[in-house]
């Protein structure tokens, strides 16, 4: 499709900013609203229910009576299965529309909703809805006079609160696997943007989720807070900011201590050894890694760790690429990078450039935005000379920001990528698997690419050691374990 069409669909598109509790399209309680921004254009989209405690208890009676009612929890794998293969059939059907507007709402390339909405969003759903029934119990051995059964059931009430980054894409790697064990789901879409997550409510619906099982509560920090301290949830799930994972926890520890899974900040190192080939695969992955949805990526390996023989010819090449990225409208195909999410997290980036230049760093291209411009565009910015207790390589600054470090051996390329309280995801490169292995053995991070930068696909669990995560996993079997209880049954018989 060209970007006339995307264009097309955009001047068509009909927003919708009510909350979605049990199975309607509602107002926040007490009136309250917020405008979405188009973040590439600063225009406001349409005007967002604000919800708040008030509306999180009706959606959580919603989902506990649909819960305990046992419409969804309680029946045959086979229903809910075949309801979960039509949703994605009917997300198939709008999946140009919601890509669409998922990238005015958020300003991430029309390509990346594309493959993320249009593609990923359904396949998901599809995955964890053929896994529903190949889910088993487990029976152990025991004495003759005893039975024991291993079984598996919903967890209850799950909160997913998700961030702005991929919106719908991180909506439905928590929704789609509590779906599929059983459970009721109300996901809290970030505030900026809260689209996508509203729209595909309505379309759960048409595919015959019934009423309360999936609800959406737009709204702000508040209501996520609700959510973690309501008493009535039994899970929650949370990809954002380690700031704000740690309030969860905090939540949970003075409520009812329900279940908190974790996935979080990351400053993710790229190595690239002495023996790696420089080549164009190397140099798209470096591109790709850091500046790839604006570096608006908790896994962006912007720490890139490049040993001394080969980093004159790497910098020459990652510069001649980075020269070459075209930002702008992310409607047009040909745009190579969107918009930052807004204007404040624009001028957090540009902190963040800015401190690179005053404590040292060597800028080679880019520095901080235009300050006229309409829209919330960042520069591609590259820095040489980075140390690496630098602020720069030491935080996550979420924006289109690559740094190099340089050094002299492969133990000291792994000693500064160990370097930080995160631990979410690593890249190396390297023709050698011994030193391959070696560096992913004692990386302490979640994932770990060779000689790519990748996050694995659905079949792979996701998520990070230290700061950047808990034992839960996004994606893969994993991710469907964490909203299912274990019970044991003992039967004692003659």
């Amino acid at each position: 499709m060209t970007s006339t069409n995307y264009k097309s669909i955009a001047s068509k598109l009909k927003f919708e900013g009510r909350a979605f509790i049990n199975g309607k399209y509602v107002d926040a309680i007490d009136g309250r609203k917020f405008e979405s921004i188009n973040p590439a254009t600063g225009d406001v989209l349409c005007s967002v229910a604000r919800c708040n405690h008030q509306d999180v208890d009706l959606a959580v009676s919603a989902s506990r009576k649909a819960f305990e009612s046992g419409v969804w929890s309680k029946t045959a794998p086979e229903y809910r299965k075949n309801i979960l293969l039509k949703f994605a059939e009917l997300l198939t059907h709008h999946g140009e529309e919601n890509a669409v507007l998922e990238c005015v709402d958020s300003g991430k390339l029309i390509i990346d909703c594309i493959n993320e909405v249009a593609n990923d969003t359904p396949m998901h759903f599809q995955w964890y809805a053929e896994l529903i029934d190949k889910t088993f119990g487990k029976v152990p051995p025991t004495d003759p006079s005893v039975t024991s059964l291993i079984i598996k059931e919903p967890i209850g009430v799950v909160a997913g609160v998700v961030p702005w980054n991929f919106p719908l894409m991180m909506a439905v790697w928590k929704l789609a696997p509590a779906l599929a064990a059983g459970c009721s789901v109300i996901i809290k879409p970030a505030e900026d943007t809260p689209l996508s997550a509203i729209r595909i409510a309505q379309i759960s619906k048409e595919a015959g989720i019934p009423d309360g099982v999936f609800n959406v509560i737009p709204g702000f920090g508040d209501a996520g807070e609700a959510l973690g301290r309501h008493n009535d949830v039994d899970a929650v799930s949370f990809t954002g900011s380690t700031e704000v994972g740690g309030l969860f926890m905090k939540y949970s520890g003075e409520s009812n201590l329900k279940s908190i899974g974790l996935e979080m900040g990351g400053k993710s190192p790229f190595l690239v050894l002495e023996d790696a080939k420089i080549n164009d695969t190397l140099i798209d992955n470096a591109i790709n890694s850091a500046f790839w949805n604006g570096g608006q990526n908790c896994s962006a390996n912007m720490r890139q760790i490049i040993h001394s023989k080969v980093k004159d010819e790497f910098l020459d090449k990652v510069l001649k690429k980075v020269k070459k990225i075209k930002v702008g409208n992310p409607l047009d195909v040909n745009t190579n990078m969107g918009s930052m999410i807004s204007k404040g997290h624009l001028a957090k980036v540009d902190g963040y450039i800015q401190k690179g230049i005053d404590e040292g760093a060597s800028i080679l291209h880019g520095g901080t935005s235009e300050s006229n411009q309409k829209g919330f565009f960042a520069k591609p910015t590259l820095f040489d000379n980075v140390k690496e207790n630098m602020t720069i390589a030491q935080d996550e600054i979420f924006g289109p920001v690559l740094g190099v470090l340089t050094v002299n051996s492969t133990d000291e390329a792994l000693k500064i990528a160990k370097n930080s309280k995160y631990g979410l995801h690593g890249s190396v490169f390297t023709q050698d698997i011994d030193k391959a292995f070696y560096i992913a053995k004692n990386l302490p991070c979640g994932t770990i690419s060779i000689n790519t930068f990748s996050e694995g696909d659905i079949k792979t669990p996701f998520g990070g050691y230290k700061q950047s995560g808990s034992l839960s996993r996004d994606q893969g079997t994993e991710a469907l374990n964490q909203y299912l209880q274990t019970k044991t049954i003992w039967i004692s018989h003659s």
